[in-house]
């Protein structure tokens, strides 16, 4: 194994990327750090996002594709202390690499463009680890965009990027769009606009029955504590409740997104849906 190239936490290049915890300094330089084999392995995959990779020896010699790749797209690959690492990373414990990045997002009119069929839009959104989990679940389900508006949680949020599992490479981003702008151009991509709330009129069982779910939609998802004020759901076609068949109080925010849009990407999907398996490219 090659000797490390850094050595000190105190060094001008650790510092620099140590800075990108602070969300003022990811903004101003539109960087940001994703941690982890599998995180920075969609990094790699994703043309023109990585920027540097900090990595253990050990690390580089169990994962050389994550080195190969880095070498492929031209980027700098520096060998670096368990200390170094530690230093730059933002969990507990350190998985050994740390990619630096540059920011994903795009505008909200590029994403519209493609007329999505499934959207998830994060309406003030505070917990980063919620935001990163919603975004991990919008993937999965085969959404091909998430919106994060202007009052919720930065994307880059090191917690928010580890949540999301990589996902954040997978499909379009939006960030900082008014909720008012984002439900005209979700309207005017012909999408049905649904509001995901404890409280709504509509039960999530009865749009399914109904085959609301089928066509192209949006689902609209709230803060953790308080949910939906009334003028986004008054933005809506309508007010989603998921049903709780037994005891428990309620669903957390992610939990109930993953129900909502999995729900949609079956109905999607079924007889008569809008839509095939077949996904957009990012």
């Amino acid at each position: 194994m090659a000797s490390p190239e850094l050595t000190s936490t105190r060094s001008p290049r650790v510092a620099a990327a140590r800075r990108l915890a602070k969300r003022a300094f990811r903004a101003r330089e539109r960087l940001f750090l994703a941690e982890g084999p599998q995180a920075v392995r969609e990094a790699v995959a994703l043309p023109g996002t990585l920027r540097e990779m900090y990595i253990t020896p050990e690390v580089a010699e169990r994962y050389p594709d994550l080195v190969a790749g880095a070498h492929e797209a031209r980027v700098p690959v520096f060998t670096a202390t368990d200390e170094v690492v530690a230093a730059i990373s933002q969990t507990v414990t350190p998985q050994g690499v740390v990619a630096l990045c540059r920011f994903v997002d795009v505008p909200l009119e590029h994403a519209m463009a493609a007329r999505p069929h499934l959207v998830a839009v994060l309406a003030n959104v505070r917990d980063p680890g919620n935001a990163g989990t919603v975004l991990r679940a919008a993937d999965a389900a085969g959404a091909e965009a998430v919106v994060l508006t202007d009052a919720s949680v930065d994307p880059y949020n090191p917690k928010a990027v580890r949540a999301s599992v990589g996902s954040l490479f997978h499909l379009p981003v939006v960030t900082g769009a008014r909720i008012e702008d984002t439900v005209a151009a979700l309207r005017a991509a012909g999408m049905r606009i649904l509001a995901a709330d404890g409280a709504g009129e509509a039960d999530l069982d009865g749009e399914l029955d109904a085959g609301g779910l089928a066509g192209p939609t949006a689902w609209i998802f709230g803060n953790e504590a308080w949910g939906l004020p009334e003028e986004t759901r008054a933005l809506a076609d309508a007010v989603v409740r998921v049903p709780i068949h037994g005891r428990a109080e309620s669903l957390n925010l992610a939990t109930a997104a993953a129900v909502c849009l999995y729900a949609s990407a079956r109905a999607q999907r079924g007889h008569g849906g809008c839509r095939s398996g077949a996904r957009n490219a990012r």
